[in-house]
């Protein structure tokens, strides 16, 4: 098990992580493998970071909840309203689709969801590279992040990589507080 970090386009630096991890089959699980008929939802309805995990997380350790979602919200809003050599763009419905696809990746759905809006907006190439970034880190490639958005500036592809980020860090969050939440009822 090692992370690469590419330091130019083909030179990769090989740094071993596995005594990091104390159990070997920690890892990301796949919930939606084609052929399945039950798939385990998380139905975001249910358990939200506004209403739920948001009051736990201060309730625990006081202030951090703001912190969390004062980053969390400025993740989401952030935007330049450009798209590549586009102005005044609204990003909005974009920004949504890459944040709702990673916690799809994670289960986790939203009943009031268009997900067919992602399918519509995010091309096949950002998918693999959203799914490696969120759920494989270390297996992103400097080849991998030049590979979508040819056409886009770094500015707008390293916004890509932050809401992507917390996007993942507010799944598994949720999961986490969802926990917490069931052991003290």
């Amino acid at each position: 098990f090692a992370v690469l970090f590419p330091a130019f386009d083909d030179e990769i630096v090989s740094t071993d992580v596995s005594r990091y991890v104390e159990d070997p089959g920690f890892g990301y699980k796949d919930f939606a493998r084609r052929g399945e008929d039950h798939l385990p939802t998380f139905r975001a309805q249910d358990y939200t970071w506004e209403n739920h995990g948001f009051s736990l997380v201060n309730r625990l350790y006081s202030d951090i909840g703001h912190l969390l979602d004062e980053k969390f919200r400025m993740v989401y809003n952030l935007t330049y309203n450009t798209m590549a050599t586009h102005e005044d763009v609204d990003t909005t419905t974009l920004r949504r689709a890459l944040f709702n696809y990673v916690h799809c990746m994670y289960g986790i759905r939203y009943d009031d969801y268009d997900y067919g809006e992602v399918n519509q907006l995010l091309e096949r190439s950002l998918k693999v590279y959203i799914k490696t970034v969120t759920c494989y880190p270390e297996r992103t490639t400097k080849r991998m992040y030049d590979s979508y958005w040819r056409q886009f500036k770094h500015s707008e592809k390293v916004h890509v990589n932050l809401l992507l980020m917390e996007a993942r860090m507010q799944a598994e969050l949720l999961y986490a507080l969802r926990a917490i939440t069931r052991h003290l009822t």
